[in-house]
């Protein structure tokens, strides 16, 4: 009897040991099979929520000009409220943290912390591009971020976006520039955060404020890669999204290039695909994005052929560095924010160089919705405004005094040194601009 027992609990013990066994690998084949899937998103952060927003691949949506006359009411409201629903139908966007957070960042804030500080964005680019192959020896690139009061997540998002994205070969640094923020959470708890990038970001406080124009400058000033890459502090850039452009400068150092500019959402904070489109303004010096003709991307490279644009958007584009500063850099007479894109993109044609939109370099852009010093932006762009008329418009500018004649006496400071830039750089006259570049914009002079 006490064999048998013995016998008994010997195979119960031999069984245990092989239920045990057999689970032991079930829970580490379980375990490796999640962590190839998390390598395979390319998410090294610890803290990531995961994708929680999917566009639909085939909804494009315009981007909003976020470098416009402020006091019009945009016209491009968002076009399908119903994706709000796509967030949850008992979320309430009445609540007063989502309303204070709004009425400070321009976007919504609730969101954008439960997103965390970084998430995989759609793989918006043409399937050409993604085809396309780049040199292995590439200029690097100075990649600077200028904020001020800056909603966190949004701010290390863009942040963290560019250093999982971005081959680290060709980034020579980020340049963090602080126009002296009120925030908390951007002082000790950002110092904080950054530690893990190390040896890549340089962060420099600015010790009043400057505004978006002089802080650039400040941050172009401590740069040392080959080319300034600029960018908002609001911003995920896409997949593959450097190489185009620096290729592109590497090629011809006299031409300055912008990605397409996906949309984020401000209300849902969903990433949305853009078309292929080019910066424009009128009379009025309103940036808009404009269609491209069909004849431009029918050639041998398709939706990868590097469109020609009038003007750049405000906050995002590449530079060579030495080209940057043999061209005048930015007018550091102008204030805060608000014209400097159109007057550089004036200054690039009229002076010798070109400006392109690179369609296969992606970066989606948070189009904030407001501002808590309106007027005072208001009051800089028309200042601004005023410096980029009486420099480059000729004869022109009375195009844009017909429609603004409030500001015909107004005062726009000093602006000799930037005409007599424009006379050492031998550039072109305004009237050369619009036949050779611009044509639209002549033809639209009857239009109010």
């Amino acid at each position: 009897m006490r064999n048998v027992i013995i016998q008994c609990l010997l195979c119960a013990s031999v069984t245990f040991g092989i239920w045990i066994a057999v689970f032991s690998i079930y829970l580490r084949y379980n375990h490796v099979k999640k962590q190839a899937k998390i390598q395979e998103k390319g998410n090294p952060f610890i803290w990531s929520l995961g994708e929680k927003l999917q566009s639909k691949p085939d909804s494009m949506h315009i981007p909003r000009a976020y470098n416009v006359r402020v006091e019009r009411q945009s016209e491009d409201e968002p076009a399908e409220p119903k994706l709000l629903l796509r967030l949850g139908e008992n979320f309430n966007y009445s609540i007063p943290e989502l309303r204070h957070g709004y009425s400070t960042y321009g976007f919504n804030p609730i969101i954008s912390k439960n997103l965390g500080h970084y998430r995989n964005v759609p793989d918006t680019r043409n399937v050409m591009c993604r085809k396309k192959t780049y040199p292995a020896k590439l200029p690097t690139a100075s990649i600077i971020i200028c904020f001020h009061n800056e909603e966190f997540s949004a701010l290390f998002r863009t942040l963290s976006s560019i250093m999982t994205l971005t081959s680290q070969y060709i980034l020579e640094e980020i340049i963090l520039v602080d126009d002296m923020s009120d925030f908390d959470d951007l002082k000790e708890k950002l110092d904080y955060h950054l530690e893990m990038f190390r040896g890549k970001i340089k962060l420099i406080r600015n010790k009043k404020r400057e505004g978006l124009i002089r802080a650039r400058m400040t941050g172009a000033s401590h740069a040392s890669g080959d080319v300034l890459v600029f960018l908002d502090s609001h911003c995920e850039v896409n997949k593959v999204w450097l190489e185009p452009l620096l290729n592109a400068v590497a090629k011809d150092p006299k031409m300055v290039v912008c990605p397409l500019i996906d949309v984020i959402d401000y209300l849902s904070l969903e990433y949305q695909p853009s078309p292929i489109v080019r910066g424009a303004f009128n009379w009025h010096l309103e940036f808009k994005w404009d269609h491209v003709f069909s004849y431009e991307i029918e050639g041998p490279e398709g939706p990868t052929t590097p469109i020609r644009s009038p003007a750049m958007p405000g906050g995002i584009f590449a530079i060579s560095r030495h080209y940057f500063n043999e061209i005048g850099q930015y007018d550091k007479g102008m204030n805060l924010w608000g014209g400097e894109n159109l007057e550089l993109s004036l200054r690039i044609w009229m002076c010798g160089g070109q400006l392109y939109v690179i369609p296969c370099s992606r970066v989606g852009h948070i189009n904030r919705q407001h501002m808590t010093n309106h007027s005072e932006v208001i009051k800089a762009m028309e200042y601004n405004n005023l410096r980029l008329v009486h420099t480059w418009l000729d004869e022109y500018k009375e195009q844009f005094f017909l429609r603004r004649p409030a500001l015909k006496s107004a005062a726009y400071g000093n602006i000799s040194e930037r005409v007599e830039l424009r006379k050492r750089l031998g550039c072109k006259s305004f009237q050369w601009y619009l036949d050779t570049i611009f044509p639209e914009l002549e033809a639209s002079e009857i239009i109010s």
